[in-house]
This record gives structure tokens, sequence and C-alpha cells, in this order.
């Protein structure tokens, strides 16, 4: 049976900000619960204001390792002004710009999950650049277009340990659906030989490393 995150948990992802919903998060959560029996972090690219991160961190808290979140809490190309998922409560007046990583920490803070959570602010690529190490899971979550779902793909997938697992989220076949950058790096990997899909819920897809490359 998959492991499930527990209700204190569950109630704060349903009250945070942010767009999973409630069958994708509790497929994420048991792939995290999953990845972290190897002990090693479990890492997000794309964190928002917290509502998955909770997840990861719940999952890593009860195997004894740690959740590992990278953003640069500017908001992506769909939550600028003007756009479909912009939220101006989480724009800083000071600077006009968006800014969710004080959202993001009350989130972590309201949960008791603090502890249990890494919160490296900046771009994904260069920080996967400066990662020496391998993680037990990848989270793809952060930006949607070609060129930052690629640096995401490109940056973290390699440093997925063997046997770990690489998540993407809003992966749509149908173009009508959703946008396609998501599903064009689910398919490199599919195609690269290196993964192999475990698991498909609506549009979160789990899969394993069990080959070489990227």
């Amino acid at each position: 049976m998959a492991a499930v995150p527990g209700p204190q948990t569950l109630a704060a992802f349903e009250a945070a900000k942010g767009f999973m919903p409630v069958r994708e998060g509790l497929a994420l959560y048991a792939a995290a619960a999953e990845a972290a029996a190897l002990g090693l972090p479990l890492l997000e690219v794309g964190s928002y204001c917290g509502r998955s991160t909770l997840l990861l961190a719940d999952a890593a808290r009860a195997a004894g390792t740690v959740a590992v979140t990278v953003d640069h809490h500017r908001g992506s190309e769909e939550q600028q002004p003007g756009w479909e998922y912009h939220d101006p409560e989480v724009v800083d007046p000071e600077v006009g710009l968006m800014d969710t990583l004080p959202a993001f920490r009350r989130t972590l803070h309201a949960a008791g999950l603090e502890e249990h959570v890494i919160a490296v602010v900046g771009r994904s690529p260069q920080v996967a650049r400066v990662w020496a190490g391998e993680v037990g899971l990848v989270f793809v979550d952060g930006g949607h277009t070609d060129e930052h779902a690629t640096g995401d793909y490109e940056g973290w997938a390699p440093k997925v340990a063997e046997g770990g697992l690489l998540v993407i989220h809003d992966v749509f076949p149908d173009p009508a659906d959703g946008g396609q950058a998501p599903y064009r790096i689910h398919q490199r990997a599919l195609a690269s030989g290196a993964f192999t899909e475990v698991s498909a819920t609506d549009s979160l897809r789990v899969l394993r490393r069990t080959g070489p490359g990227s």
C-alpha cells in the first residue's frame, strides 16, 4: 500500500497557496516516501508558496533525510502580472516584483516542517552546476517554457541516484490540455533509456532511474 501523509500535513497542503490537486499530491507523497528510503535528499525545482514542499518535507522527516527546494521565488512566466495565475498578494510592494519566499516560509512554519527543508534561493541551472551529490528524488515543477523545463531536466536528471525517482508535473500529451514543455522532457527521459515510468496520476509522472545517462 502506498504511503500517505498524516492528517496534519494533508490539511496544511490543502490550505496552502498553490495549484497541485490532492490526487497528484498523494502520488507525489508516495513517490517521495519511497525515494526517501535511499537516505538521500529529496529535491524540488519550483516551490512557489510551499504547497508541494510540505509533502516532500513530511516524507523526508519520516525517513530521517531532508528536502531541498530550488526556486528564485520571483514566479514563473504564467504567474506574472496580467497572466492567468498571477496573485497580487505575493508581490513585494517595495520592489514591485513577485516574492513568494515569505509565503513559502510561513507555509512550512505553520506545518512544523521548517527544520526538514533546506531552501535554496536561486535559478535552477546555476544551482545544479554547483550541486555535487546525488539525490533520491527530483521533482520538476518549475518554469513551463522549453528553455526552463529543459534546463531543469539537464541540470538535475543526471543527479538522480540509481533506483531514485524523477517526478515531472504538468505532463499533458494533448496540447489542448496544457503546455508541452514538461511533456517533451518526459518523452526525452523515456527515450534516454535511463528512466522507466512507474506511475502516472493525472498530469504527474513518476520515473525510476534504471540505467546510466539522462
